[in-house]
């Protein structure tokens, strides 16, 4: 794992105790330990789970990993690698080398497992890839059952593609989650593998994990190695001229541009592994019987759905690399125009591929440089338009390595945790439900229970419309997507709730609220989306559509069963106004 440069300077110039803290006084005598005021109200509506997490931390516990206090897991991660340098360096090759797939569940520009091929290759040795289905870590990380389904179809294929080059990919279930680490020792010790690789996520338990796992392999004469593979620039390389992330987008992604027009090797695809060099075959003949688990029960999918799903979104990389060329072909062109319409498919619909590993960020980016003539930001603005979306997951990611706070509960504002929110269950289930009385807001919300997708438009929408509308903890939102959606990446959906209630790495102020009939006016201005979602006002024409009861369609909308809007949008804007201006 190559060290990012500021990162490097900061543990030069840090000191840190045994129990990776920095001296205290940066934070004097404050108790970090102690839980936010309010960590009762966040773990009673559902947002904090117990079962797995502490109680809500204190904001001052967040300043405290933003001031360097605390150690960052990229950076405990960072300091396992260093302290085990030694070790890992004297370990030479065995019988075996292991790819761990995680979130990475393709062949195509596979950084981790190129080089676990390349090593294999090199010692004329069995590749063997891995694949362990972490029940707790499906619950705790909040994976809807849309997107176990997903990866569960994928890991069809991809066995399949790997056993066409002789190499056995062995899957299985662990009930615990804190047992992996020892897990995959054991099994590197049985297939005698001295050599695992895998790629980084950088969620704070994956980091703290693999950083676990690098000192116990080392300790077990097993050299674990990672790489930098979901970024297409690795977290901490772009940097300020003060050598500080950004926490605003427009000047990352000049600097983002201006790194990959210097450095063109951070586009440059991985070659995908050829047939296995070793005798797999003969020597772990057994692994290629492995059967992909099946989904637990709390993630199960009614027949009807898997149905359903597998015809929106067909299973593995092929259908991602499919995808992605016939919208480079068909609608890229279109999409700085037509991007924001709700009505009509005028996105790529990539991020189920993007979230669970089926289609690298560094491809979409790549393939779209080439069809824009080599340039990255100039020329066709469908094309640049794209890249700089694709480049918003990986701002989303930079910003959750360098503020891991994030990642627990918190958002990046921590003083918004203090703000008086209402935690009314009745309200919150009629906007998941779909029956708030705003059709844009409603549409969107039906989208997402039949289709486990929705547009990244009406996604601002509806989290505008729980935070400062119903001043609902933004959240209990944001849970509610990563458990019914897709394409549920715990950084983009956090980034993008932290947009919609002015609580994150945004430069827009609170007082930013979206209007829902605005926003449905000029986004789905026919109501072509609401008709779609809901039928009880389908039988409207025109403008009415978009408020029923304000524009003389309320005897429709009353005898569909179609509700009156729950609130006066005037009122709760001015309320939320007052509740934010306070903090």
């Amino acid at each position: 794992m190559k060290e990012c440069p500021q990162m490097a300077q900061k543990r030069k110039t840090a000191g840190r105790s045994s129990n990776g803290t920095r001296p205290p006084s940066k934070r004097g005598k404050l108790d970090l330990a102690r839980p936010h005021p309010n960590a009762q109200q966040s773990e009673d509506f559902g947002i904090v789970l117990r079962e797995f997490y502490p109680p809500e931390m204190s904001n001052e516990r967040c300043l405290a990993y933003t001031d360097g206090t605390l150690e960052r897991p990229i950076e405990t991660l960072q300091r396992a690698y260093e302290e085990t340098a030694d070790q890992r360096r004297a370990i030479r090759a065995n019988s075996a080398v292991v790819h761990w797939f995680k979130c990475d569940l393709r062949l195509h520009d596979n950084r981790a497992l190129r080089m676990a091929y390349q090593t294999a290759k090199e010692h004329n040795i069995p590749l063997i890839g891995l694949y362990i289905l972490s029940l707790q870590d499906l619950t705790a990380h909040l994976l809807s059952p849309a997107r176990v389904d997903l990866i569960l179809r994928t890991l069809h294929q991809l066995k399949r593609d790997l056993s066409e080059l002789d190499i056995p990919l062995y899957m299985e279930m662990q009930e615990t989650r804190k047992n992996i680490p020892q897990r995959i020792v054991e099994l590197c010790r049985q297939w005698g593998a001295n050599h695992v690789y895998a790629n980084l996520e950088y969620e704070v338990d994956e980091l703290r994990r693999d950083a676990r796992l690098v000192r116990l392999c080392a300790k077990n004469a097993i050299k674990f190695e990672t790489a930098h593979d979901a970024c297409v620039v690795p977290p901490g390389q772009v940097a300020s001229q003060q050598g500080k992330q950004y926490a605003v987008y427009s000047p990352w992604y000049r600097k983002w541009l201006d790194h990959l027009n210097k450095n063109r090797d951070c586009l440059e695809l991985s070659e995908e592994p050829g047939s296995n060099p070793g005798e797999a075959r003969k020597q772990f003949k057994e692994l290629f019987d492995s059967d992909v688990p099946a989904a637990p029960e709390n993630k199960q999918l009614s027949g009807e759905e898997k149905k359903h799903l597998g015809q929106l979104y067909p299973a593995g990389e092929h259908e991602a690399l499919r995808r992605l060329e016939a919208f480079l072909e068909e609608k890229v062109r279109a999409y700085a125009e037509a991007r924001n319409m709700v009505c009509g498919q005028t996105t790529s619909i990539l991020s189920p591929y993007f979230s669970s590993g089926l289609l690298s960020a560094r491809t979409a980016v790549e393939y779209s440089r080439r069809a824009n003539k080599g340039s990255l930001q100039h020329g066709d603005l469908g094309l640049v338009g794209w890249i700089s979306e694709v480049a918003w997951r990986e701002f989303y990611k930079h910003v959750l390595v360098h503020w891991p706070f994030v990642c627990m509960n918190k958002c990046f504002k921590p003083e918004f945790t203090n703000l008086e929110w209402e935690y009314d269950e009745d309200k919150f289930n009629a906007w998941c439900e779909g029956k708030t009385g705003f059709p844009i807001v409603d549409a969107a919300m039906r989208q997402v229970k039949q289709d486990k997708w929705m547009h990244n438009r009406t996604r601002m929408v509806v989290a505008s419309f729980l935070s400062k509308d119903l001043l609902i903890d933004w959240r209990r939102g944001e849970r509610y997507f990563m458990e019914n959606l897709i394409d549920g990446d715990f950084a983009s959906n956090h980034g993008g709730w932290g947009f919609g209630s002015s609580t994150g790495v945004d430069p827009q102020p609170y007082f930013r609220i979206f209007n829902p009939l605005r926003q449905s006016e000029r986004f789905d201005p026919d109501g072509e989306s609401i008709r779609k979602w809901v039928p009880e006002l389908c039988e409207i024409k025109g403008s009415a559509i978009h408020e029923p009861y304000a524009r003389g369609a309320g005897a429709i909308a009353e005898k569909n069963g179609y509700p009156r809007p729950m609130v006066d949008h005037s009122k709760s804007r001015g309320q939320a106004l007052h509740r934010y201006k306070r903090v």
